[in-house]
């Protein structure tokens, strides 16, 4: 304890206390601003060290080619004649199309995104919201159920959904994505709009 007191008594006798004071102040700001900003100050590449490069010859190696699988050939569904006519085939719109894709393909996660792309397009179109970039789903449903209160509910559902499984890494499977079908088929019927 005595060589802290000394310590102390040392400083005290180079710095004022009110100096210590305010340095301690400026340590604390500077460290929260950092703390603020964290992102920002860090760079987004670390520099490159520059070497001198060494001249050696270079070996000539057999290469084997190998055919690269990419995800079509992976999950590419068997071919089948199609005998439909364009008069049979019913429309639908592009992304519901989208998600009912995704959802096919397994990718649950991805196409309760989508559905929920879908229902906030619809809610733009209505005039509920007005998407800008940042606004989270919360906000967009808080937004809409206090414009009309009859999607409220439902949207609120599908936002919570949409979080657990995005932002809480919840793993999606066919009972997500079946729940999330139906909350925005309920935020539609509350639109009036087609499902």
């Amino acid at each position: 304890m005595r060589g802290y007191d000394d310590l102390v008594g040392r400083i005290f006798t180079i710095i004022t206390p009110a100096v210590l004071l305010l340095l301690l102040l400026a340590a604390t700001a500077l460290t929260a601003a950092l703390w603020y900003w964290y992102p920002a100050w860090i760079p987004r590449r670390m520099p490159r060290l520059r070497f001198p490069r060494l001249r050696l010859p270079r070996l000539r190696l057999p290469r084997l080619r190998r055919r690269r699988r990419t995800r079509r050939d992976a999950a590419a569904p068997p071919a089948r004649a199609t005998t439909t006519t364009t008069a049979t085939v019913a429309p639908v719109t592009a992304g519901g199309s989208l998600a009912d894709r995704l959802a096919a393909e397994g990718r649950y996660a991805e196409a309760i995104r989508e559905r929920l792309r879908d229902t906030v397009a619809d809610l733009t179109r209505a005039g509920l919201v007005d998407p800008e970039p940042g606004t989270t789903a919360a906000e967009l449903a808080h937004q809409a159920g206090t414009g009309r209160p009859a999607v409220g509910p439902a949207l609120t559902g599908a936002t919570g959904l949409f979080s657990e499984i995005w932002y809480g890494h919840r793993p999606a499977g066919p009972p997500e994505d079946e729940r999330m079908r139906h909350l925005t088929a309920e935020v539609r019927d509350g639109l009036g709009g087609p499902r």
